[in-house]
């Protein structure tokens, strides 16, 4: 049974999305909470296996409370899919690099936000590639500009990279899907998910989504820049 909370401050979207989600057998929604501060209680009282958190909530927003989460190590086995009313909403990049899974639009098709559940419980990133690039995009034209100096653990986990590895991780952060990946590098499938198993566990990442994020951080993803360039 996949376990799931509901952040966000309109009564009227909890209920709905609990309706749906109630209705599917594997699936039970055991929280729900108005803000971002009850959220991180209830997640932590609860265990969720995935929380749906809006990004604008009273006293906590989802942002934070995506990041008190992620931090928590009794919770490392929760996920978080963060809610937001528009495509491009400026505070996704920031849900992402909190540590968030991934990211749904509101009016997201019922179909869709059941399977996003799903696979964000089995482990895997809501990414899209090709939102993946815009997120970047829009992120520095939104005034995000060029990212912060690299942390000391953040330089220290990319010298232990192969350059393969740097490769891979590269393409990630650009965009590219595990096959698009394998055939610009000439290596098999299996070959580009044993690379990102390692980078999964040098740089400490959860999910693709992650990935994504060390990519642009370490300086291998050019915001603006096509796979192709």
């Amino acid at each position: 049974m996949i376990t799931v909370e509901l952040v966000d401050d309109q009564a009227l979207v909890r209920a709905g999305f609990r309706a749906l989600l109630d209705s599917e057998a594997d699936i039970a929604v055991v929280a729900q909470a108005p803000d971002g501060e009850d959220g991180v209680a209830l997640a932590r009282e609860h265990r969720p296996d995935v929380v749906l958190m809006d990004v604008r909530m009273p006293r906590l927003d989802g942002l934070q409370a995506t990041a008190q989460i992620v931090a928590d190590p009794d919770l490392a086995g929760t996920r978080v899919i963060v809610l937001t009313t528009f495509e491009l909403d400026e505070y996704v990049f920031g849900a992402l690099r909190a540590g968030a899974s991934g990211f749904l639009l509101k009016d997201v098709e019922p179909a869709d936000l059941i399977t996003a559940v799903r696979v964000v419980a089995e482990g895997e990133a809501l990414l899209a590639p090709r939102l993946t690039r815009r997120l970047i995009e829009a992120f520095v034209a939104g005034g995000g500009g060029a990212p912060p100096p690299l942390a000391e653990d953040v330089r220290a986990s990319l010298q232990a990279l192969t350059p393969r590895e740097l490769e891979v991780l590269s393409l990630v952060g650009r965009g590219l899907g595990n096959a698009e990946i394998a055939e610009r590098l000439v290596l098999s499938p299996l070959t580009v998910k044993t690379h990102l198993a390692r980078l999964f566990a040098k740089l400490g990442a959860r999910d693709r989504a992650q990935l994504v994020v060390a990519a642009y951080e370490a300086r291998l993803v050019v915001p603006g820049t096509a796979p192709s360039e």
